[in-house]
């Protein structure tokens, strides 16, 4: 065997780039070596597994078992086992686990027999690949599979995909179908958000009162957090997973090569168990939370809180098999214990500095317990702050630093970013997409993500398990409305998370995803066409009058129409050149393949005024996150739309916006509008104080002094400085300072609050 393998690295190639290749070998994620042959071998009710050793053929019987299901309810065909080898066409099953990587196998497919090489988990990730390959043969209802070598094996141990049930509740066969999801992508860890404010939804024999109290909320948020007026829908919502529902899911995950890490949520996002339990708290009455965001009910340092959690883990780590128990950490607003007298004595009692270090104290005694079971904690990045136990794990979710930090402190970590990793954002510009929480998450950027920070050591690097994508339910109420926001975002990832970077490509990439929308629309399952979005990009005009409007697309086919009214058609002009935008109006555009639509109109409209298009300088620089189109995306006659997406607004975290607009020339101005976001879910603010200067030398400058305005009216900049007198100025200065720390009962208490803008008006 091992000399097998040693030949075949040395007759593989690398993947081929050109389309007619990607379509014939659509494999996600991306092979590290695949060879293309000549040939197919035919897939017929004829074919069979033969195992190499007939005492191995139980051994993989669940492996072979979910591609036989999946072949028989996708194309109809019987895939039998067979005793003999002479069998006319056989998928050779060769069990090895000693020279190929974990996780790894090889597979020889030509026109006579396919022969598979690995472990038990290789030979299902093999079969997972050889799904991918069949295609319709030449006459109607034959398949095929071309022919090819492959060898691969996965550059992380943690391929991981999670799914928030707290906040709305998926029955348990739906969270299986999530699984099979994972599996066709290679991805082996199933992060299962199991308790939160909104719901406790894991079945505890000891403290029944969680479910039967804490499983359900007394009504649902409507509408999007950040809207000024709340909107309940007054109904009784909730559900929980009994434990052999749990058992049930952790076997069908098992079989799919699957590890499933719980999490149950300490000691913030609790008022779901305190509204069974409120002695563990403060002991003030409360009820599991029907609205999203950050609590300042958190669990008390009690020995009585100590005690049921070590009774709550205690079944936990009975049902969860897995080496990790998720233990969160997140968010944890220290405003009940800094006023509570029992807790400030505590703190005294115990020799700790501060709330911080209370938080510490707590996840340590937790951490040393789970060690006591045998089990590993790990949690959100926040677990850092105040020290962290030996032993427990980081996952970064608030971007890489606490991933790094912990990394040198030599504990493992999973990178989880939002800027890249976040499911729960917008995939699409389009204002027709379902509600999200906010911000912008594309296809490209999801490929384009390295878990592994350039700073480390090479010994640092050792201590990153992987890459996780995370979707959170807070405006997610339906199944149907899952699958949207994972596909096809959870190719990109499960590439991330396999492929070696040095072969990872996204133009080749997309390609392959195309073909997999058919897999997609083939299992019913529902899925974002965002592949086909028209996406835009602004500059200066010749001589700074107005903007240059440019129009693509990252699907690699179809022709762009556009006009200025309503929805677009095949008549409507096409687009061979950046538009010129000169006066305040609505652009609307589509791709067409032939007379096909093949995805939403894109629209855009935009607003003129005097410093639109003119040469801008940011005197301090936006977050790296939030920066996309820089200084001039302040003056492309785009306001931001809320719910927001990231692409539209500037953001600065705890900084301050200081921008000089220069006009070109000597004008009159009266009036400067500022829009900006607020966003308490997001940790987004607006400004607390706001100065606008007028110069017309670019050195001296003057304040314009009107009073800052803020405005409800829809459309309107949220913050105006209007003179009701002309001010001549060729450049405007405008200094818009954030909010700073965030209050106490706030998401985010007590971080720096973001600062977003996305347009100054000036008229």
């Amino acid at each position: 065997m091992r000399k097998l393998l040693t030949v075949f690295l040395l007759t593989l190639i690398a993947i081929p780039g050109s389309s007619q290749f990607l379509l014939r070998y659509p494999v996600i994620p991306k092979p590290q070596t695949l060879l293309a042959l000549s040939g197919d071998f035919n897939l017929n009710n004829e074919v069979a597994f033969f195992v190499e050793d007939r005492s191995s053929v139980s051994a993989v019987k669940k492996e072979t078992q979910q591609f036989r299901d999946k072949v028989q309810k996708y194309y109809g065909l019987d895939i039998r086992h067979t005793k003999s080898e002479g069998y006319r066409s056989c998928i050779y099953i060769w069990l090895d686990s000693a020279s190929i990587p974990p996780e790894g196998y090889m597979m020889f497919i030509n026109k006579n027999d396919i022969n598979i090489y690995g472990s038990k988990a290789g030979v299902f990730y093999a079969l997972e690949s050889l799904f991918q390959l069949i295609q319709p043969g030449v006459n109607q209802g034959e398949w095929i599979i071309p022919s090819c070598n492959i060898i691969d094996y996965p550059r992380f141990s943690w391929r991981g995909m999670h799914l928030d049930v707290a906040r709305h509740f998926f029955q348990k066969d739906y969270v299986k179908q999530y699984l099979r999801y994972m599996a066709m992508y290679k991805l082996n860890t199933f992060h299962w958000h199991l308790t939160d404010d909104q719901g406790w939804r894991i079945e505890i024999k000891k403290y029944p009162l969680l479910t039967s109290i804490g499983g359900w909320r007394d009504s649902t948020l409507l509408g999007h957090f950040s809207e000024p007026v709340d909107r309940y829908d007054r109904t009784r919502y909730g559900g929980y997973y009994t434990q052999e529902e749990i058992k049930e899911v952790v076997r069908f995950a098992d079989s799919l090569h699957i590890t499933v890490v719980p999490e149950i949520e300490m000691p913030g996002h609790a008022r779901a168990l305190l509204s069974a339990y409120p002695e563990l708290g403060s002991g003030a009455k409360q009820n599991a939370a029907g609205t999203w965001g950050v609590f300042t009910e958190v669990m008390w340092p009690r020995e009585e809180t100590f005690s049921t959690l070590k009774g709550i883990l205690d079944e936990v780590c009975l049902l969860f098999p897995g080496k990790y128990i998720h233990i969160g950490g997140d968010e944890c607003p220290k405003e009940e214990w800094s006023k509570s007298e029992f807790c400030q004595n505590f703190m005294k009692d115990n020799h700790l500095k501060d709330e911080d270090e209370l938080q510490s104290y707590f996840i340590q005694r937790i951490v040393t317990y789970l060690g006591t079971k045998n089990k590993k904690a790990i949690g959100w990045d926040e677990i850092l702050e105040g020290g962290l136990a030996d032993g427990a794990a980081v996952m970064s979710w608030r971007g890489e630093d606490g991933g790094i930090a912990a990394a040198k402190s030599h504990h493992d970590v999973v990178m989880t970013p939002v800027s890249h990793c976040y499911f729960d954002y917008y995939q699409s510009k389009n204002p027709g997409e379902p509600l999200a929480i906010g911000g912008y998450l594309p296809l490209n950027k999801v490929y384009s993500y390295d878990p592994v920070p350039a700073s480390l050591t090479e010994t640092e690097k050792k201590h990153i398990l992987g890459v996780q994508a995370n979707l959170w339910t807070e405006y997610i109420p339906t199944f149907a409305q899952v699958e949207y926001m994972i596909f096809p975002r959870m190719a990109a990832l499960s590439e991330v998370a396999w492929s070696r970077k040095e072969i990872k490509n996204y133009d080749e990439f997309l390609s392959r995803a195309i073909r997999h929308m058919d897999f997609y629309s083939n299992m019913r399952a529902n899925y974002s066409r965002a592949i086909y979005d028209i996406d835009a990009t602004y500059s200066p005009a010749p001589n700074g009058n107005g903007i240059l409007l440019s129009l693509s697309t990252i699907a690699p086919y179809g022709d762009i129409r556009y006009n200025y009214g309503g929805m677009v058609n095949l008549g409507d002009s096409a687009y061979y050149e950046p538009i010129l935008i000169t006066s305040s109006r609505s652009l609307r555009a589509c791709i067409f393949t032939g007379e096909e639509r093949m995805g939403n109109d894109f629209t855009q409209s935009f607003r003129y005024h005097k410093a639109m298009g003119k040469t801008v300088t940011l005197r301090k620089q936006p977050a790296p996150a939030y920066n996309t189109g820089g200084a001039f995306s302040l003056v492309d006659g785009i306001t931001g739309r809320t719910p927001w997406t990231g692409s539209e607004w500037l953001g600065w975290w705890g900084d301050t916006l200081d921008v000089v607009i220069d006009l070109g020339k000597v004008d009159s101005i009266r009036r400067v509008g500022i829009y900006s976001l607020h966003d308490e879910g997001s940790w987004i603010w607006r400004p607390s104080i706001t100065n606008v200067y007028t110069s017309v030398d670019g050195i001296h400058y003057e304040r314009m002094t009107g009073l800052p305005v803020i405005l409800s009216a829809s459309g309107e900049p949220d913050i105006e400085v209007d003179t009701r007198e002309r001010f001549p100025a060729r450049y405007v200065k405008v200094i818009v300072q954030g909010r700073g720390i965030i209050p106490m009962g706030s998401p985010g208490s007590g971080y720096p609050a973001w600062l977003f803008v996305s347009e100054i008006i000036v008229e």
